[in-house]
Formats: C-alpha cells, structure tokens, sequence
C-alpha cells in the first residue's frame, strides 16, 4: 500500500523526507471520473435494464415473444441491479447520518 502523507520511509520504517504540500495554484483535477458521473451512469443503466425487462415482459404477454427464460433472465438482471443500487443508497444514508451525527 502507498503511503499518502510521506511518513514510512521506502525501507518500510522511520519517517521519509516529507513532500511539499501542493498550492492551491498547484492542485489539480482529480483524475478519472467523479463519483456523481458513477452513479448517474449506474442509475441510467439501472433504468434501461428496467425498461428492457418490462418491455421483454409485455412482448411476452402481447405473444411476440416465445422464449419466457430470457424474460425471466432479463426480469431477474433488473431486480438484482435495482438491489444493489438500493443498497449503495443505503449505504450512503447511513454515512450521511455518521457524518451529520459528528461534534465539530
């Protein structure tokens, strides 16, 4: 594991030769996308998979469709999708409550 603030030396003990910290003129753009684009991203595919599912479902019932183990599979991907989104929601709840629960 890297050593973000500088304190283990590369022999794996005793302090190192600490970094300057960066400026504000200095600092850059976090790399790679935001966290905000990941779950909006999620969410979207979340929703297609959805719509997918239920749209498989009324071609099946509309009898345009005659293969009900891939509606099934499809209904299934949707509802196991939707329950980790769930709990990533949840997730992020109850870290909200910590932090709101904090003294400054």
């Amino acid at each position: 594991m890297a050593d973000p603030l500088g304190i283990i030396g590369p022999s794996g003990a005793g302090p190192a030769t600490p970094t300057p910290l960066r400026g504000a003129s200095e600092q850059h753009a976090p790399q790679g996308p935001s966290f905000k684009d990941v779950l909006m991203k999620n969410i979207e595919q979340v929703n297609r998979l959805q719509q997918d599912a239920q749209t498989a479902v009324e071609d099946l019932t509309a009898g345009r469709r005659d293969d009900p183990n891939a509606v099934f599979a499809a209904k299934q991907k949707a509802d196991i999708a939707f329950q980790m989104l769930l709990q990533v929601r949840n997730k992020l709840m109850d870290a909200y409550e910590e932090v709101k629960q904090m003294r400054v």
